[in-house]
């Protein structure tokens, strides 16, 4: 079950930051904050790194088929040229973007904007994923979500790579990656020194 943050003596800008594993229903939850946000009449951008092609270029798209439109950039410095009507900016896969997104989400904070980041805190190897870890640091509020084990079914906090390829960004779906618990994200780990 997901808590949302609750804002009502909030009212300056701030981070709302989601994270977890792959299949644990970050952008899920990205999205329901976001159609919230517009039916209460707020108005809403939505960014994704470019280089996030899996399921389609101008939307953010959850493993459940549920999208938004999204606006795909190269650059953090892009969130930077919004309209000043924006008052809620969601970003999702925000482990791909540049270090400067911490500064740049600070920034829109500071001019009061609303940021709900999504992405993986961790990359496959357990270590924490490109800006992550510093937009968790000075996020306001954090949820951190979990998937179920593929192997024992108990709540997983890893990315399990399932191919031997070593470079950090590797995009896939269940057909790359399974979503793991601690102890079997390490017997797989250690399966695979051997």
């Amino acid at each position: 079950m997901f808590l949302e943050p609750h804002f009502s003596g909030q009212r300056s800008g701030w981070l709302e930051v989601i994270c977890g594993s792959m299949f644990s229903g970050k952008t899920e939850e990205l999205i329901r904050r976001l159609k919230r946000a517009r039916i209460a009449g707020q108005e809403v951008a939505v960014f994704k790194p470019a280089v996030d092609t899996r399921y389609a270029d101008q939307s953010v798209v959850s493993h459940d088929s549920n999208s938004f439109q999204a606006t795909p950039i190269t650059r953090s410095a892009q969130l930077l040229d919004l309209p000043d009507q924006v008052s809620v900016i969601g970003l999702d896969e925000a482990q791909f973007f540049d270090a400067d997104i911490v500064k740049h989400t600070q920034d829109l904070a500071h001019r009061g904007k609303r940021i709900i980041i999504a992405g993986l805190d961790m990359d496959f190897r357990g270590k924490p994923f490109g800006p992550m870890a510093d937009l968790l640091a000075v996020a306001e509020y954090i949820t951190k979500v979990h998937a179920i084990c593929s192997h024992c079914g108990n709540l997983a906090t890893h990315s399990y790579r399932l191919t031997p390829n070593q470079d950090t960004v590797v995009l896939g779906e269940k057909d790359l990656y399974e979503a793991r618990c601690r102890k079997c994200f390490r017997m797989g780990n250690m399966l695979d020194l051997r």
